[in-house]
């Protein structure tokens, strides 16, 4: 039997970041099931409702209320878990610099105690999130803006009003970020060198920045632009901010833009300029690829940081190494039922990235919950190929999301362990600030099992040697649990067709 217990704490905010770690620390409590520590906004509660939490504990309800919930198979256990929710959601925590001030409430308050700030770091509910964006705006401060759920209405506004103040909104929804050498919300640890990255995705920006700095090049800086930016209605109008600002660098001898697949119009109006600086654009699935009058253009995230090495006079490395069994070996103990590609991604612009590589090389259709040809969404076919984006909101409501805590995942990859149909399981596994403190170390035992059941696992790792979790670790760590592993996310892809199509030459097609 299931124990459910709700707790709401009226008009209590807390950042999405101590929500995560609240979340991850109950749920790591024996007997818990699952818990979400979040803020109590429309979706949030529906969600409750939904997991069977009696509707009168959360009728009232409001955006601005924090909850505590869980689900456990013991009295005990929820015990147990409320401790340390409490624990990690209300520790006393000292201001930086300061032992007995509290911590400011207001963007004043903070600018009072920091005069020199330049840059707001914004991540409150969407519903309050653009006016305190348009607040830091009005005191010359650019904006990284973590939230989500902001309106395009809002987003339009707010970027209009940045442009008129000569400063940049990252974001909404921007999740990266480098500026000077400081790295802001799922950053990698990358040194410095001449390449500005601007990017209208998340996973893509960190993809550029660590195989630039994995390559021996290095980033001046990585600018967030929020994924819709390059949408029609935004009309790139950070992206158009982004490179002006990058183009007057001192530091950036090379621009790269990254971008979930932008509108044709608005990327035709940034790449069919003349540029005073270099530039490589990596649009996913785009129509065309090769040189514009302003720009080397590919449709991979691979492409773009290849083209960007080569605008710099600097040599290729490397791209078909693999760390763990060979394709051959894998191709030849494969059973022959073994047809499908299941992909499990904590990264969108990753798994766009793949589904563009697997549309192009696999004989067989794809399906995903981010499709790029509307006919091949959700729900898949029985015995379809699919590939997930674990961070879209409806794996993410009411739980962290899979770069931070990894267990929608491991209860996915459990249920694959058997399945004789699948011939390759597809992951990335992604490092950095603010990420898991060791994901291969959690996902290699379920590997383990689901290998030994007759499925190859292909992974990727997102990471520079720099990063706290360590790259060569995490890679040897899944090597161990009989795991490839490839130099880049695309190389993962391409490897996953050439095993589940018996076609080892696709694995080197050119980019």
């Amino acid at each position: 039997m299931t124990a459910r217990h709700l707790v709401l704490y009226p008009d209590t905010y807390l950042d999405s970041v101590l929500q995560m770690s609240g979340t991850r620390a109950m749920e790591q409590v024996s007997g818990v099931m699952w818990a979400a520590a979040a803020m109590a906004t429309a979706a949030n509660v529906e969600t409750l409702a939904g997991r069977g939490f009696d509707p009168s504990d959360i009728a009232q309800a409001k955006p601005s209320d924090l909850f505590v919930a869980i689900e456990a198979d013991a009295d005990s256990s929820i015990e147990a878990a409320m401790a340390q929710a409490r624990e990690v959601l209300f520790a006393p925590r000292t201001p930086v610099g300061s032992s007995d001030k509290p911590a400011p409430r207001s963007i004043d308050e903070a600018l009072e105690e920091q005069p020199e700030t330049t840059i707001a770091v914004i991540s409150v509910p969407g519903d309050y999130a653009a006016l305190e964006a348009h607040a830091a705006l009005a005191r010359g401060l650019d904006v990284l803006l973590f939230s989500d759920n902001v309106t395009r209405e809002d987003e339009i506004a707010l970027k209009e009003h940045a442009a008129a103040r000569d400063r940049l909104v990252m974001g909404p929804g921007a999740g990266t970020a480098y500026l000077g050498g400081v790295g802001l919300g799922f950053a990698n640890a990358v040194g410095p060198g001449p390449v500005g990255v601007a990017a209208a995705a998340g996973t893509g920006a960190q993809e550029a920045m660590s195989l630039l700095d994995r390559w021996g090049v290095g980033v001046s800086h990585v600018i967030g632009l929020g994924g819709r930016d390059l949408n029609s209605d935004i009309n790139g109008r950070m992206a158009t901010l982004s490179v002006r600002a990058l183009e007057n660098d001192p530091q950036t001898d090379v621009i790269l833009m990254v971008s979930k697949p932008p509108a044709p119009q608005v990327a035709a109006a940034i790449l069919d300029r003349e540029h005073p600086t270099s530039m490589a654009a990596a649009f996913m699935g785009i129509a065309e690829t090769g040189p514009r009058s302003g720009a080397v253009v590919s449709d991979t995230l691979e492409g773009g940081v290849v083209a960007t090495l080569k605008l710099l006079g600097r040599d290729v490395p490397d791209l078909f190494a693999i760390q763990g069994p060979g394709v051959d070996e894998v191709i030849d103990r494969l059973a022959t039922q073994r047809t499908t590609i299941q992909g499990l991604y904590s990264g969108g612009t990753l798994c766009y990235e793949a589904l563009v590589l697997l549309g192009r090389t696999f004989p067989r259709p794809v399906y995903s919950n981010i499709p790029l040809d509307a006919s091949l969404g959700l729900p898949a076919p029985t015995g379809a190929s699919v590939l997930l984006d674990l961070g879209e909101e409806e794996y993410t409501q009411g739980r962290p999301h899979p770069m931070i805590d990894p267990s929608l995942r491991l209860d996915m990859l459990e249920r694959l362990v058997g399945d004789p149909n699948v011939a390759v399981v597809l992951l990335d596994v992604v490092l950095g600030y603010g990420a898991h403190p060791d994901p291969a170390g959690v996902l290699a035992p379920t590997l383990t099992r689901l290998q030994g059941s007759g499925t190859q696992v292909v992974t990727y790792v997102l990471g520079t040697t720099r990063d706290p979790q360590g790259y060569q670790r995490q890679v040897d760590t899944l090597v161990e649990a009989g795991c490839m592993v490839t130099e880049t996310n695309a190389r993962a892809a391409l490897l996953a067709a050439a095993i589940a199509g018996r076609d080892p030459g696709i694995f080197r097609l050119p980019l």
